[in-house]
């Protein structure tokens, strides 16, 4: 590969975001279908998927949203059944020390517990949740982004995808996630592992990880080439565009 070559692989540039590891994304089921088409079409409107609740005093809950004591189900329709013996996690692009690990070597990583707040999109908030996993800090001390890094792309098994700044994820409420209050992520919830950045709005935490591309400019994702913020900030209501 020519250092031309190299650059145009990781600065973003559009093809050429490490595509072997990009999945077609499933047939949709007319279920789906529908409801990702409701999604963009409120993407295109800017507009809620329901009334939103009235605001509080409470200053846990951001605008827009309503507390929950579920844990909704929200994805692509496709839930990927992957059994551990066969899960790996690639990190590549603008690093220094690409990553590919199994899940024995993922679970020898230093281990946290992390229990924070999580924001849908779709405007519901649910408080206390106890993550158990792998820091991003530690994926990105052990893989050393290079100088230009700014951002990342998360790829997951169902062929969905989403960007993030790097700082999002090395600050130290985001982790990779294998265990949700104490059980094994459930494979609904994105099990074996998800990411988690309760910074941003939960599409963002993508479901079923198995690879992070790393870049010196910003890709938009799945939900972000479909009328979503590309940022996601709950607290400034950073819905859609």
């Amino acid at each position: 590969m020519t250092d031309t070559d190299y650059d145009a692989l990781f600065k973003g540039r559009p093809g050429t975001v490490l595509g072997e590891h990009r999945e077609s994304d499933p047939a949709p089921t007319p279920e789906r279908k529908r409801f990702v088409d409701a999604k963009i079409e409120r993407a295109k409107e800017r507009r809620p998927s329901k009334d939103r609740p009235r605001q509080t005093n409470d200053k846990r809950l951001p605008p827009g949203q309503g507390r929950t004591t579920d844990f909704p189900v929200l994805d692509l329709g496709h839930r990927p059944l992957i059994d551990t013996r066969d899960w790996r996690l690639t990190i590549s692009g603008a690093v220094t020390r690409p990553l590919d690990w199994d899940w024995q070597a993922f679970m020898a990583a230093p281990q946290v517990t992390h229990t924070s707040d999580i924001h849908c999109v779709t405007e519901w908030s649910r408080y206390d949740n106890a993550w158990s996993g792998v820091r991003g800090r530690t994926l990105f001390d052990i893989v050393q982004p290079r100088a230009g890094a700014k951002f990342l792309v998360f790829h997951s098994h169902d062929g969905y995808t989403t960007n993030l700044p790097l700082e999002r994820f090395i600050a130290d409420d985001a982790l990779l996630a294998h265990t949700w209050q104490g059980e094994p992520l459930a494979r609904e919830h994105g099990g074996p592992v998800r990411a988690v950045i309760p910074s941003l709005y939960f599409w963002k935490s993508a479901k079923w990880v198995k690879h992070i591309a790393v870049l010196e400019n910003d890709v938009p994702g799945y939900w972000e080439n479909r009328g979503y913020h590309n940022d996601g900030d709950p607290w400034r209501q950073q819905r859609y565009r």
